[in-house]
């Protein structure tokens, strides 16, 4: 436990989708010296994620300790009926780790955690990450303009447009020195005992730049002479380093689930229209909001439209594209949302069943009396998603490899009074090898989009003299974090959390706690969708 000398406490390190395959070649070249450091001098293991391992629910479960049964977000998106919304800390219900401490009269400053927009009130500084919108409101008000006065400027995301072609990935490597200095200024502002910086480029980088690896050594070099600053002028006595998953090369297949479904009789399909959430969705919708410059999209979209219900859709005029070396030139300028309008889309109300979007991990039975235009009697309703358990379990890449290392009920993964929120079915691919995708068109299979993904094996590393630093960590799973961290301030775990302590520090007990109090829905930012530029790992169509 820690003795409470009046300094940081803990500094918990987040590097979004950190793991051994990513480290270890950094730490051979020399790249990451003082990360290094803080593995050699403690001890370290890999952190089994959860499913599904992204973002925006991996990053809940470790810092309030629960399956995302109990704390309600599940992917990017989240859903009511057939609509869809990027997710936010409105969808939050429980606690995090520093909400817990500010009832034991603890300080903390947290800096770029994703999902934290907008923040609960809680004793301490809070500076939202991942989701929020490029200017989010702050704990306490009016922090961010301190922040960017001190510091002199701040930013949630890459200046995408200010990177352009250029080889030194500047955009990147600003936004790292932009935590370093704000969470510098806002430790010694309000001295904390615990503090929670979280770098999310570590994860965007390889989205962004896939194989190429100037461009991991950039980004996580600037986090390790950002890390250095922070040990050398905060002294903090016991840090934590933790990932929310890992990340690798997705060597084998595309698996379209939608595209499987609709063989199978159990996806419907319409030409034109919205259709799927997905990335280009998002990041299309700035021009829906009226907020940037662009073509008037109307008569491009009723005319891409026309042309799909007579069955020249997208996906024909792709192939056409590809064929003479034009599909690159044609992208660049017309917009996602208007080729989206040409493409075979799922008819969600017309369905049996469907994937919502790749990153859930799942497929949802379109439920009468749940959905609403449900398909599938409450009486129908465990026969269908038996049958489709038995089917997707026997599914075989063209190589005879299974697709899926489980195909389970929702319940083997998900508990708590959100679960119904899930999908009904979990889809977990076969070692992360194969890429699950939502679209529908060019057949079953085909190769991965992107070559670069998640995998569910992180990482973990403890040092200090809070922490037991010879005992093991090779059995830790994302949901110990939470509880870890109340035992090294000598607290107890909530009866609530999924994780226990971890063998690096002495539990605490446990307690029941009041049920946390949800941020008023009124408080999100409308036009958020149009500020995520970093969504680059939800699905492009």
């Amino acid at each position: 436990m820690v003795t409470n000398s009046g300094g940081m406490d803990c500094l918990v390190v987040g590097l979004d989708a950190a793991c051994r395959r990513v480290l270890d070649p950094l730490f051979d070249r020399g790249v990451t010296p003082t990360l290094e450091s803080v593995f050699e001098r403690g001890t370290s293991g890999p952190l089994t994620s959860q499913i599904p391992p992204w973002t925006p629910s991996a990053w809940p479960s470790l810092f309030t300790g629960t399956n995302p049964g109990r704390h309600g977000l599940f992917d990017f998106l989240a859903f009511d009926g057939y609509d869809w919304d990027v997710v936010d800390g409105t969808h939050l219900r429980e606690r995090a780790i520093w909400e817990y401490l500010s009832a034991a009269d603890r300080e903390s400053v947290v800096v770029n955690v994703p999902v934290t927009h907008p923040p609960r009130p809680f004793d301490g500084a809070l500076i939202p990450g991942y989701t929020a919108p490029e200017d989010p409101p702050c704990h306490p008000d009016g922090l961010l303009d301190d922040v960017r006065e001190a510091i002199g400027g701040y930013r949630v995301y890459p200046d995408a447009d200010g990177d352009g072609a250029a080889t030194d990935y500047a955009a990147h490597r600003e936004v790292v020195e932009m935590r370093g200095d704000a969470f510098r200024y806002l430790a010694d502002r309000f001295e904390p005992s615990l503090g929670f910086l979280q770098f999310q480029v570590t994860d965007t980088v390889f989205h962004r730049y896939p194989g190429e690896w100037d461009a991991v050594e950039a980004v996580y070099g600037a986090v390790d002479a950002e890390l250095d600053r922070i040990l050398e002028e905060l002294e903090p006595e016991n840090v934590l380093v933790v990932s929310d998953h890992g990340m690798g090369e997705y060597d084998d297949y595309e698996f379209r689930v939608n595209e499987f479904l609709r063989e199978e009789g159990y996806v419907a399909a319409k030409r034109g229209g919205e259709g799927m959430p997905t990335w280009a969705t998002v990041r299309d919708s700035r021009l829906k909001d009226g907020e940037t410059g662009g073509p008037d999209r109307g008569a491009l979209d009723d005319l891409v439209t026309g042309l799909a219900r007579v069955g020249i859709t997208t996906q024909r005029v792709v192939r056409a594209l590809d064929a003479l070396n034009l599909t690159d030139a044609v992208g660049r300028v017309v917009p996602s949302s208007v080729a989206e309008s040409g493409a075979e889309q799922v008819d969600f109300p017309a369905s049996t069943a469907f994937c919502r979007s790749r990153s859930e991990l799942g497929i949802r039975i379109n439920l009468e009396g749940r959905e609403p235009n449900g398909q599938v009697s409450p009486e129908a309703y465990e026969h269908v998603r038996s049958d489709l358990i038995d089917l997707l379990s026997g599914v075989r890449t063209p190589d005879g490899d299974p697709v899926f290392e489980e195909v389970a009920r929702r319940e083997a993964y998900f508990e708590g009074p959100a679960a119904e929120d899930a999908v009904d079915i979990v889809l977990v691919p076969d070692g992360f090898e194969q890429f699950l995708s939502a679209r529908l068109g060019d057949g079953v299979f085909g190769d991965p989009s992107e070559p670069w993904n998640h995998k569910r094996e992180g990482v973990v590393a403890a040092a200090g003299p809070g922490f037991d630093t010879d005992a093991s960590l090779t059995e830790a799973h994302l949901y110990d974090v939470a509880p870890t961290i109340l035992a090294l301030f000598d607290l107890p775990r909530a009866d609530r959390m999924d994780g226990g302590v971890l063998p690096i520090a002495d539990a605490a007990g446990v307690r029941e706690y009041d049920d946390v109090e949800p941020v008023d829905a009124t408080a999100r930012d409308g036009a958020v969708e149009a500020r995520l530029a970093d969504l680059g790992y939800i699905e492009h169509t």
